[in-house]
This record gives structure tokens, sequence and C-alpha cells, in this order.
């Protein structure tokens, strides 16, 4: 019964994530965006607030709003983005769901969150940072819309959502660099007339939240 049972919400939270969502609804309908763009926009953000609260269904909304996003990207041909969504964040949706119904807290539908160590660390930034240059190289032989935020993203969200699984703090701060570089590849589509207005505003809310969670979630591991 741990998983049906309530977040710990706190009520600013609640009025932001409605303030986000009547925004999203207001793109859709005042500026025509696109209605795919908007309702991708709503479950991505819906998992992320979840996920920043620990719960593990955040997942069921992780795998939705990563089947529109994947069709975002084939719309735009961000072939990375296209890639990494269809073949990795939906089968590790589908993992973390259940990993993280096995370490919840005691009595509550909240994850044990964890820390690695430096040497975790130090191997798994340098591990990313040289893929993100070898993907860059292959994104610029298929002709990639923008090679360099596309790649960068696709790597790093790999760790991310393997950091993710892992109910890893670091995940976060790979968030927070995924994050705002995409939300500049979409703002440039945006600026050349494409109605990705929601995506746009996705994933800039998905930085904010990336760095509002990290110090969340370092507060409690500090506390214990």
């Amino acid at each position: 019964m741990k998983f049906v049972k309530p977040e710990n919400w706190k009520s600013y939270e609640i009025y932001t994530l409605i303030g986000i969502y009547l925004i999203i609804l207001a793109n859709v309908i005042i500026f025509n965006d696109s209605f795919i763009a908007g309702l991708s926009a709503f479950f991505g953000i819906t998992y992320t607030f979840l996920a920043g609260k620990g719960s593990p269904k955040c997942y069921i909304f992780g795998v939705s709003g990563s089947g529109l996003y994947s069709w975002l990207s084939f719309s735009n041909h961000f072939w990375g983005n296209l890639i990494l969504y269809m073949c990795y964040y939906i089968p590790m949706q589908i993992t973390g769901f259940f990993k993280w119904n096995k370490n919840l807290k005691a009595n509550k539908s909240e994850i044990i969150k964890t820390k690695m160590s430096k040497k975790e660390t130090l191997i798994l930034y340098s591990t990313t940072i040289l893929l993100s240059i070898l993907v860059i190289i292959i994104l610029k032989i298929t002709s990639s819309k923008n090679p360099y935020i596309d790649g960068i993203t696709t790597v790093f969200s790999v760790t991310g959502m393997y950091l993710t699984v892992k109910r890893s703090i670091e995940q976060w701060v790979i968030w927070m660099i995924v994050n705002g570089l995409s939300a500049i590849m979409w703002a440039e589509l945006a600026f050349a007339g494409e109605k990705v207005y929601s995506t746009v505003l996705m994933w800039t809310v998905y930085f904010c939240l990336s760095v509002y969670f990290y110090f969340e979630w370092k507060k409690e591991i500090n506390n214990n």
C-alpha cells in the first residue's frame, strides 16, 4: 500500500504545478501551439515533479511523456533525442518504476535517496563527456539540425536516467545541463516559426525544477 499513499507536498509546490498547467493550456489555446507539444509538456512536468518528490508514480507519466516527445523529436529531425527516448528512456523508466518501489521509506510512498562517492562521480562524468564528443561527431555526419546540443543532451540524458533509477542526487546536476541546453535547442525552433512554445516552456521548467530538487535532496541527505 506504500504506492498509493500521497507525497509530502508543500502548498507552494501544488500552486506552482497548477500555474504551469494553466500556462501550457494558454499556449495551446491562445498561441495555437501544438497539441502534442502541450500534452508532452503536461506529462513531462508532472513526471519531474513526482520524481523530485521521490514518488514511483512519476514513471507512469514519464513513459507517456517520452512517447509524445519521441514524436516531436522525429517531426523535427532530432535523431539523437528520438533514439534516446525510444530505445533507452522508455525501457529505463519501466525499470525505474519497479526499482523505486523496492526502495521506499518505511510506511511512505517516497524513495530512499542516495549519493555517489567522489570516485564514482569522477568516472561517470569523465565517461559522459568522452561519449558526448563521439556522439557529436556521429550526428554531424548524419546531418542533425543541432549536433552539438543534440549530442550533449543525448549522452548526458543517458547518464541522468541511469542516476535517476539509482536514486542518486547527482542526477540533478546532469539534468541542469540537459534541461538548460534542451531549452535553448527548442527555443531556436520556436524563434524560427515552429509552434513548440510548450516544449520550450517544458524544458525551462525542467531546468528550474532540477535546481530546486537538487537542494531539496541535498538538504534531506545531509539531515540523514
